[in-house]
């Protein structure tokens, strides 16, 4: 998306119908004045264009999942919470390499993600589509679409995805820019609170197990994993002192 001189972002003509379609009205300004339902109709409003089951919309922040905005169904919710927990997955490529993954045949990506793709296929997920949301330098979070069949997404389909990535992007800045400065819109606060008790056990475990903080989040994600359990629960587990690690959690080498 590019952007003008006064820094209002221009949209074609179909993220401009994708936004009175989401919003309500056209002017998005507010963006969102009938809350999280904005990027529920988003997600409802993809799955329409694309021949997609599922959507979602998740908060990315360099450190990585800043919180899920919304999701469609149970296995969109899921596809979220397993990456956030594993760490990795075709929303974290797509955020880190500023490039849509495209994933039409989850089980010939074993290799490129041994966690995420098995753990995601038993949930009925086959094929992952993930597209950054961004503007210049600026990147925020991530739209993630699976199919619970096999298949590509042909040119006007992939433009479709592009087109509904573009109009997330576009609230998402249009409602920072209402924010006070220096903190998160309400909306956006409200999904990365998790991501705050993340971090703050995070903290935790670096004491714990005399490690580092990268150290710390792999042994969280690890146990979670492990334990079969949501990343965030642990993590709560972890800041109430109701779990504990110590320096013999460590395993790495």
């Amino acid at each position: 998306m590019q952007t003008e001189a006064g820094g209002e972002a221009m949209v074609s003509t179909r993220v401009r119908q994708i936004l009175i379609e989401t919003l309500g009205f056209e002017q998005p300004d507010p963006p969102a004045r009938d809350g999280p339902t904005v990027w529920n109709r988003l997600c409802a409003s993809v799955i329409r264009a694309v021949p997609v089951t599922g959507a979602a919309v998740a908060l990315m922040t360099s450190k990585g999942d800043g919180g899920t905005l919304a999701a469609s169904d149970g296995p969109a919710a899921l596809m979220e919470e397993l990456q956030q927990t594993i760490g990795e997955g075709p929303c974290m490529n797509a955020f880190r390499e500023r490039r849509p993954v495209l994933q039409p045949d989850l089980a010939q990506a074993r290799s490129r993600w041994p966690g995420f793709s098995p753990a995601a296929a038993e949930a009925g997920i086959a094929a992952v589509f993930a597209f950054p949301l961004q503007v210049g330098a600026i990147r925020l979070g991530v739209l993630d679409l699976y199919r619970d069949t096999p298949g590509s997404l042909d040119s006007l389909q992939l433009a479709e995805a592009l087109d509904h990535a573009a109009a997330a992007t576009t609230i998402l800045l249009d409602l920072q820019s209402s924010a006070t400065p220096g903190q998160l819109h309400p909306q956006l606060a409200d999904a990365a609170d998790g991501r705050r008790e993340i971090h703050q056990a995070t903290g935790v475990v670096t004491v714990q197990a005399s490690v580092s903080l990268n150290d710390a989040l792999l042994l969280l994600r690890a146990r979670a994993y492990a334990e079969n359990r949501r990343l965030l629960e642990l993590a709560k587990d972890v800041v109430a002192r109701r779990v504990t690690f110590s320096p013999e959690d460590d395993h790495h080498e």
